[in-house]
C-alpha cells in the first residue's frame, strides 16, 4: 500500500500502531474496573477488595472485633486493609500494563500514563 513511500511508509506504520496501542489502553482502562483485588490486616480479620483503579468496592469485617474498648484498633484495621487492597490494585495495574506494552513490543517497565 504504501510501497516506495520511503520514510511516509514508516510513519503510516508507525501511526496505525500508535492507533492501535491507543485502542489497547482504553480497552485496559475498562479492564482495570473489572478486575477485583482483596487486602486484609488483622490476619484477615478485616479484608477490603477494590477493583485494580484502587475504588474500594468492599468492605468484610470480622463480628468478633467489635468491642466498644478496641475502637481504635478496629479502625487502624480497616485503614490497613484498605491501604494493603489499594497498594495490590496499583500493582495489579502494573502488571497489565507490563503485560500490554511488553506484547506490543515496548519494554515491560514503561511508565505509560493511567
Amino acid at each position: 500500500m504504501f510501497k516506495g513511500l520511503g520514510q511516509m511508509g514508516d510513519m503510516a506504520k508507525m501511526m496505525k500502531a500508535a492507533q492501535e496501542m491507543q485502542q489497547k489502553m482504553a480497552s485496559l482502562q475498562e479492564e482495570m474496573h473489572q478486575i477485583i483485588v482483596e487486602g486484609e490486616s488483622g490476619a484477615g480479620l478485616v479484608k477490603a477488595s477494590c477493583t485494580a483503579k484502587g475504588e474500594l468496592k468492599g468492605l468484610d469485617i470480622d463480628p468478633s472485633i467489635f468491642n466498644s474498648d478496641d475502637k481504635e484498633v478496629v479502625e487502624d484495621l480497616i485503614l490497613a486493609a484498605i491501604k494493603d487492597a489499594q497498594a495490590k490494585a496499583s500493582e495489579k495495574a502494573k502488571e497489565e500494563m507490563g503485560k500490554l506494552t511488553e506484547g506490543m513490543g515496548l519494554p515491560k517497565d514503561m511508565d505509560l500514563p493511567f
